[in-house]
């Protein structure tokens, strides 16, 4: 059985404080970050639906799927949001040694960079500021300091919508973030197939009620 926590507890956050796990309270703003893509049609729905409420959202993206859909990821910078990594093979860092580890995410890195340096006509020159997530949210300590001398930064989260989860139903998952998201949350949605049903119900709704609360969608 699949086991999550809807939002992030403090003490998490506390512990392991080297990662980004929120931004201020002070301010309505939210941060909508995407993860496993850019896959076909599901992507599009995304960036369409974001939109429709000049929302701005950040897409940790897989390198072999970069590879596959080059188009589809060009329009995600193209579209004014930010490119995060999520290593080029989808890697849980838990089962995987350290160096190959991080030549996963140098390998996503350059499958990012070799679109972007290309494309520098089209505004979509690579970033200033290296994002990370770890697929799972599962990364050693070793893996994390490596990362963070290579000057990336480590993007968790405080709301998991688990759009990811077979055994919820898309009601619950829109539940998960509409009761836990506050100022400065950091949202996690997945631009899968596996779960595009779930967003495809959560992603609009989430979007009109928080804008009709006067709260600000915000890339990274």
């Amino acid at each position: 059985m699949r086991f999550y926590l809807p939002k992030t507890p403090n003490i998490i956050r506390r512990f392991f404080s080297n990662y980004i796990w929120r931004f201020s309270l002070d301010t309505k703003e939210i941060y909508l970050t995407f993860d496993d893509g850019p896959a076909e049609e599901i992507t599009e729905f995304v960036l369409n639906e974001l939109k429709k409420y000049n929302a701005k959202a950040t897409f940790f993206c897989i390198g072999k799927n970069i590879q596959q859909h080059p188009e589809i990821f060009k329009k995600i910078k193209i579209n004014g949001h930010t490119i995060g990594n999520h290593t080029q093979q989808h890697l849980n860092g838990w089962k995987t040694v350290k160096n190959t580890y991080i030549e996963n995410v140098l390998e996503c890195e350059q499958s990012i960079t070799n679109i972007l340096d290309k494309n520098q006509k089209l505004e979509t020159r690579r970033p200033a500021t290296k994002l990370f997530r770890p697929p799972y949210g599962k990364i050693k300590k070793n893996q994390t300091i490596a990362l963070l001398k290579k000057g990336y930064k480590i993007i968790m989260w405080d709301v998991l919508s688990a759009d990811f989860d077979e055994k919820i139903c898309k009601e619950k998952c829109l539940q998960n973030v509409l009761e836990n998201t506050q100022n400065g949350s950091i949202i996690v949605f997945h631009d899968s197939k596996k779960a595009a049903e779930k967003l495809k119900f959560a992603l609009p709704i989430v979007l009109a009620e928080f804008t009709s609360q006067g709260f600000v969608f915000k890339a990274i």
